[in-house]
């Protein structure tokens, strides 16, 4: 039996020992290294892949099966192909073009450089690339500062919204340089799992298809050809045998109709497929544009159902925070509006957004900005610069835009959507930011583009367009502010009412920044801030367009070794921390995670876990040092 001095002795050093061990704890919880002990929701791929300041795709594919899917395009098949992602190699992938109206115009011209989808499983059941399905390239055409999606997504991450990963891709086909891209984040299944935790939930991918405008087409296997759709490899071999069984039958909810229930709706139909978000009755088939677009498996009729649900309350201006997440779209809109996108919900074309729903809640998620600031149906620089806050939307009518006239019209949300408005313009553009941000993404891809083989635009026309964007961009922010503050009309109406209030856009020439088009390799227009108000020929509804002529030599192969890549072609820089700003010592403003987070790869403890435990530890020593106290007195 232990003696009465000596468990005083042993109480006191385990006291000693706890508090120690605390204080160690509490150190480590708050110190650099605890960033690599922490339980995360992000996904091994947003380092291993996005956390490149560069990302390497090196792509392995047989020349006649490639110039075969090039010489095809429209039809958006896939061809298997052998890739490696920032130097690690994954065999048997499916790779193929991608789009609506800007596939149309690059398989118009002579241009090969098509956006494209790489699909890992497509071939290799099960595989992923670090645990990503779907991992999209986009070409960024219409852009010749090759920066309004990477600007635009920024800001969005920025604000809260929901976002996919991004960043700049360098591609190569053979071991030859074929050009720098924008990379994105698929919404797939693996986005679903990222951000639910479970993979709960619906997508849809809004896009206009009816009639012969995008995505139309004649039924396959029961379904209408939808380019962007794609399905799980089990999920497709599964839909592909019951089409065979019944091929009389297509594979939606009863309301579609025949091949997918496009019926007799010509045209646009944009008010009249659904993509308007405008309630028009209970059926499935009023709502095309949206079901017709799911991602993955073809969704369920009670599926259906939550979204029509969510419509009809959205148009009756009832419970809309049960059924919207009313305060990312606020802020979803905010970013929207100031970077004036047209190809979208804000005008006729009701398209290029998704839809996440999950338990009845409706998200609306950001897609498709290369066409932003202006570049998709604008007038003149001053319509772009000084775009209505209060009335964001062109060629329709507010009371068309549910999900816009809605919010509006309640006071409480336009006011935090102002908020969010005044946020961003401090955050993104005072005091020279968005110019430093143009800046620094230059440093980063200003080699990449001055060699690029296939760029649309040539080295010169791009630094032209920096330039402009840097100039478009603050006056932008200067007429956002000013509308806030009353010195500038924030509607269509006060605008056309009182122009002198406006802000002088007559410094910024749209051209400059490149259209629905190409550059440098063809005819140019010259027409100041009125150069493209359709788009240099753009044909919106599916007609066809008159090739842009290029070159037979779009120029040298000879990358050499970029900044940041190795011999090997592996990254040979330090990855950055998703979500922050690129060689920025500011610190960004975080958000919470979004739903619920799982292990990392290495299945570490957290940092605040770290310090619980220190402060546990403490407790349990303590407590058998009191407990040690009283069985001496006793």
């Amino acid at each position: 039996m232990i003696d009465s001095k000596r468990l005083t002795a042993i109480s006191l050093v385990s006291v000693v020992l706890a508090v120690l061990i605390c204080a160690v704890l509490t150190v480590l919880a708050y110190s650099p290294a605890a960033e690599t002990l922490s339980v995360t929701s992000e996904p091994l791929y947003a380092e291993k892949i996005f956390g490149a300041e560069i990302i390497r795709i090196d792509i392995s594919a047989d020349e006649a099966d490639w110039q075969e899917m090039l010489d095809n395009a429209m039809s958006e098949e896939y061809i298997m192909a052998d890739i490696a992602v920032n130097g690690t190699k994954f065999s048997n992938v499916g790779i193929r073009p991608k789009g609506n109206n800007s596939l149309q115009q690059v398989a118009s011209s002579d241009s090969d450089r098509y956006s494209f989808k790489i699909k890992f499983d497509e071939y290799a059941d099960g595989q992923t690339c670090f645990g990503l399905d779907m991992l999209v390239l986009n070409d960024m055409l219409g852009d010749a500062s090759c920066m309004k999606e990477y600007t635009t997504f920024d800001m969005m991450r920025e604000m809260g919204v929901e976002t996919p990963y991004f960043g700049y891709a360098m591609i190569t086909l053979n071991g030859e340089d074929w050009g720098l891209y924008f990379a994105l984040e698929a919404y797939n299944d693996s986005y679903k799992q990222r951000v639910s935790g479970d993979g709960s939930g619906k997508l849809y991918n809004v896009k206009m298809s009816a009639g012969g405008g995008f995505g139309g087409g004649s039924p396959e296997n029961g379904f209408p050809k939808r380019p962007d759709r794609d399905f799980p490899a089990e999920e497709e071999k599964a839909e592909k045998a019951e089409a065979a069984e019944n091929p009389g039958e297509n594979r939606f909810p009863k309301g579609f109709g025949k091949g997918g229930g496009m019926g007799s709706m010509g045209g646009m139909g944009a008010s009249a497929n659904g993509g308007s978000l405008i309630y028009t009755d209970d059926e499935i088939s009023s709502y095309s544009a949206i079901f017709e677009n799911a991602v993955g498996k073809a969704p369920a009729e009670e599926d259906c159902q939550r979204v029509i649900s969510a419509l009809k309350a959205l148009n009756e201006g009832a419970d809309i925070e049960k059924y919207f997440d009313v305060d990312e779209i606020l802020r979803y809109l905010a970013v929207h509006t100031v970077v004036v996108n047209l190809d979208s919900y804000s005008s006729g074309m009701t398209q290029n957004y998704y839809i996440y729903e999950c338990d009845g809640v409706l998200q609306i998620l950001p897609w498709d900005y290369n066409y932003a600031w202006g570049a998709f149906q604008s007038g003149s620089a001053s319509d772009v610069v000084n775009f209505p806050i209060d009335t964001p939307v062109s060629g329709v009518e507010m009371s068309e835009r549910p999900l816009i006239a809605k919010l509006f019209e309640n006071k409480e949300y336009l006011e935090r959507y102002h908020g969010y408005l005044r946020e961003l313009v401090e955050s993104y553009f005072t005091n020279g930011k968005f110019s430093d941000k143009v800046d620094e993404l230059d440093n980063l891809i200003g080699a990449y583009v001055q060699k690029d083989p296939t760029a649309f635009y040539t080295y010169e026309e791009y630094q032209t367009a920096l330039a402009a964007f840097k100039t478009l961009g603050n006056l932008r922010a200067e007429s956002v502010s000013g509308q806030l503050d009353g010195d500038v009309p924030s509607t269509t109406e006060g605008q056309k009412a009182a122009p002198d209030m406006l802000i002088d856009a007559s410094a910024v020439k749209l051209s400059e920044l490149g259209s629905g088009g190409f550059g440098g390799h063809g005819d140019r227009h010259d027409g100041g801030d009125t150069d493209f108000p359709n788009m240099d020929g753009f044909a919106p509804f599916g007609q066809s367009m008159q090739p842009e002529q290029f070159p037979e030599d779009f120029g040298s192969n000879g990358f050499g070794t970029p900044p940041g890549i190795g011999e090997n072609g592996n990254v040979g820089e330090p990855p950055n921390v998703p979500g922050k700003d690129l060689g920025s010592s500011d610190t960004k403003r975080e958000f919470p995670q979004r739903g619920k987070t799982f292990p990392s790869a290495n299945g570490d403890i957290s940092g605040q876990s770290l310090a619980v435990a220190g402060v546990c530890a403490a407790a349990l020593v303590s407590a058998i040092f009191c407990a040690s106290r009283v069985k001496r007195k006793f």
